[in-house]
């Protein structure tokens, strides 16, 4: 669950506009849908730049993925491929390959907590239909024989290989890698500043006109409640993702207790520790995107010792009773960047 939507001024804050003034007329926005999400995008360039062709871009490079990677589509590439009975190698492209490889090296450094087959389990579990199935052990067990990225089989960069009864579900990184993608076009076509956000997904790069720095606002990890929490300035002239998930936006509370949508594949269960928020700074938004839900998954004990061992930059918030509890990786506490 992501938590970052842009605002006008190049204030990212999540999921609403929060009393900022309109934009400069140098900085250009636009927004729509993709993948069952919002997206918007801000962005300015000191030669002229074809906005209409711009948009055009996007869309069109927002609806190839879509039309790749989408599980709720039938149709796409992927939902093909979970549903051909066949052990045989299939092409699914380069983007779907590549993906499974990130996704695969977090989940192994998670040890499984994270993993992209997960799906059937959330399915079971009813979060995919907002209302909760508890499942008996025996059928938790039959669906967990199914569950395991080490079941899939990288043939080439461009085909995989899996058991029939096998699915895979891109989301975690999906987005992540969809804001990489557009990030790519804006630089193609002439724009070196700009605002990229994707169903909470984020990344800049450049600076607003006057030569200050983007600034992305965290929320405040609270259910039914949209505050700020920090503000981070990020660096300017550099690429720079930001990637939060969190287990306090989908959820089922049931006789005293919380059932998050964040399953340990492991267990085939909701996780139970007390880590509530994981964001994650990094240039890559695939590899942050991923990282996030396996930090999450694992949570504050284990995901801090990942975080030094893999030197990322994460802020971890705990809800420990009524206090929201703040810890920074190693990284990000000799990174110098600026929470306010």
């Amino acid at each position: 669950m992501k938590n970052f939507t842009p605002l006008l001024c190049g204030l990212a804050l999540a999921a609403g506009l929060f009393g900022c003034s309109e934009p400069g007329p140098d900085i250009a926005k636009f927004e729509g849908f993709t993948q069952g999400t919002s997206y918007h995008i801000s962005y300015w360039s000191e030669t002229p730049v074809d906005a209409k062709a711009l948009e055009s871009s996007v869309n069109k490079a927002l609806a190839d993925i879509d039309k790749n990677l989408s599980n709720y589509r039938p149709d796409s590439v992927i939902e093909k491929f979970n549903g051909n009975p066949s052990a045989d190698s299939q092409f699914v492209g380069d983007e779907i390959v590549a993906l499974i490889k990130v996704a695969g090296k977090v989940g192994h450094a998670s040890q499984g907590c994270y993993d992209l087959t997960i799906k059937p389990l959330f399915d079971l579990w009813g979060f995919q239909g907002d209302a909760l199935s508890i499942p008996d052990e025996a059928v938790l067990q039959n669906a967990r024989a199914e569950i395991g990225l080490d079941k899939v089989a990288v043939v080439d960069d461009t085909h995989l290989r899996k058991p029939a009864g096998v699915r895979i579900d891109v989301s975690s990184v999906a987005q992540g890698y969809s804001v990489e993608k557009i990030s790519r076009i804006m630089e193609r076509q002439g724009v070196p500043n700009y605002l990229v956000e994707i169903g909470g997904e984020l990344k800049t790069h450049g600076h607003k006109p006057d030569g200050s720095a983007w600034r992305i606002a965290v929320e405040k990890p609270l259910p039914g409640e949209q505050r700020l929490l920090k503000v981070l300035t990020v660096p300017k002239d550099q690429p720079f993702a930001v990637m939060t998930s969190g287990t306090y936006r989908h959820y089922f509370d049931v006789n005293g207790q919380r059932y998050s949508h964040i399953l340990d594949a492991r267990t085939g269960k909701p996780v139970t520790h007390d880590l509530v928020a994981v964001t994650v700074l990094h240039e890559d938004p695939t590899v942050a995107d991923a990282w996030s839900t396996a930090l999450l998954c694992v949570g504050q004990q284990q995901g801090m010792q990942l975080a030094n061992e893999e030197h990322l930059k994460v802020l971890f918030i705990q809800q420990q009773g009524d206090a929201l509890v703040e810890t920074k990786s190693q990284a990000l506490e000799a990174s110098g960047l600026s929470f306010e």
